[in-house]
């Protein structure tokens, strides 16, 4: 599987990581060029090449949107027709702004990019978990203790393939539901960024 990057820091370029490492090809991107992105492109190897972000939004089977929420205008539409989108992003106002109606509870930081590019299937995924850990913490499945991370989405197609993905890189999965209720991992949640198992998870979520 080609997996497209809109987005490379810190979250993006461990995610792309774990692809390569999962045996899948990847295509980075920046706000800053693809020359900015030889020495990532270096480390990951032959499975990885720098792009412009419509050129990975077009490569990408599945493309993960990582890059701070407020610039989510700058995400490609067109090329994302049709396919699974993976935001990892959280809306922060201390960086993004205030968007009145986050803030008021009417939509969710998602669900807002889902309206940018309403033909790709948005999967909220990875935003609860520190890039440190999402490298480290990985285990193989069926281990006690393993760490469960949530998502949530309204193509249950899309949920499912990305899943399988979450599980290849070394993580249970619960599924919070509808993409609304990615508001039930986002910061401040008795979810987010915090080491838990699947049961644990769901009682997590469930006070969210």
């Amino acid at each position: 599987m080609v997996i497209g990057f809109i987005g490379s820091g810190k979250i993006g370029g461990t995610l792309a990581k774990l692809a390569v490492d999962a045996g899948h090809s990847v295509v980075l991107s920046n706000s800053r060029g693809p020359d900015t992105l030889s020495e990532l492109v270096a480390r990951l190897g032959p499975d990885a090449r720098a792009a412009t972000a419509a050129e990975a939004a077009e490569a990408g089977d599945i493309v993960v949107v990582t890059i701070p929420f407020a610039r989510y205008r700058e995400v490609p539409v067109r090329p994302l027709d049709g396919k699974i989108v993976i935001d990892t992003n959280n809306y922060y106002f201390e960086r993004d702004g205030h968007f009145p109606e986050i803030d008021a509870g009417e939509t969710t930081d998602s669900q807002v990019l889902a309206a940018h590019v309403p033909g790709a299937r948005v999967v909220k995924a990875f935003n609860s978990i520190y890039y440190v850990h999402l490298a480290e913490q990985g285990l193989p499945a069926g281990t006690a203790d393993r760490r469960a991370l949530p998502i949530a989405g309204d193509d249950a197609e899309a949920k499912k393939t990305v899943a399988e993905l979450i599980d290849s890189f070394g993580f249970d999965v619960v599924d919070a539901g509808p993409l609304a209720e990615g508001r039930r991992f986002q910061r401040d949640k008795p979810a987010y960024n915090v080491r838990l198992t699947t049961g644990e998870l769901r009682d997590a979520l469930a006070r969210g």
